[in-house]
């Protein structure tokens, strides 16, 4: 049995492209394994906690080897379930849109919140970092209004797939693949790149179910 975890960071609804390509790589992965269960984690639903001030004072307590306090303790247990979640999973899928040339900030929030020491790495003094989400797999959908590659810098820059494939890396997921859409705007030929997209998200989940 495969569990997969669909992480939704599109505020769009049912008007997002980036979700419509997720949920048909999804769809495709359905088809071909029936042990497939499917948990669905949207970052803009009100749901994920906070990681300010406190959570904080308890992430460096950890670094520190110090005692957490009563609401430390409960700030981190709140992210460890957040985390827990995560990690049940086998297979991850992203459908990630660009925010001002980067991850929208509820998809950051999540980031923030699971990304601690002895959860998704591990820190030695002598050889720095090392992810602990290995042997899991990853697809992520990037879409884009304006920008696409090749377009001068005033069509907007990409902080958004260099962080997130660094995210990725950093806390271990080294089998990842991904689909680009875009623009979605800007564009005279909106549906063709659609068409293509679709394309694109269907030859990658076959390659990822083989």
């Amino acid at each position: 049995m495969t569990h997969l975890l669909h992480v939704n960071a599109s505020a769009r609804g049912d008007a997002s492209r980036s979700l419509e390509l997720a949920t048909r790589f999804i769809t495709e992965l359905e088809a071909t394994d029936d042990g497939l269960t499917v948990d669905r984690l949207d970052v803009f639903d009100g749901s994920l906690p906070e990681f300010g001030t406190v959570a904080a004072g308890a992430k460096m307590a950890v670094f520190a080897g110090q005692d957490q306090t009563t609401e430390e303790r409960r700030a981190w247990d709140d992210a460890r379930a957040v985390f827990d979640r995560f990690a049940a999973a086998d297979v991850y899928v992203f459908n990630v849109p660009f925010w001002n040339a980067g991850v929208p900030y509820a998809l950051k929030q999540l980031v923030d919140v699971i990304t601690q020491p002895g959860w998704t790495f591990a820190f030695d003094p002598e050889h720095g970092y090392r992810g602990l989400l290995e042997g899991k797999r990853a697809f992520v959908v990037y879409t884009s209004g304006v920008y696409a590659d090749g377009r001068p810098p005033s069509f907007g820059a990409d902080f958004t797939t260099t962080f997130f494939r660094d995210w990725l890396e950093f806390i271990g997921i080294a089998d990842v693949h991904e689909v680009r859409y875009g623009p979605t705007v800007v564009n005279a030929d909106v549906e063709g790149t659609r068409r293509a997209a679709i394309d694109a998200t269907v030859t990658a989940a076959r390659r990822f179910a083989a």
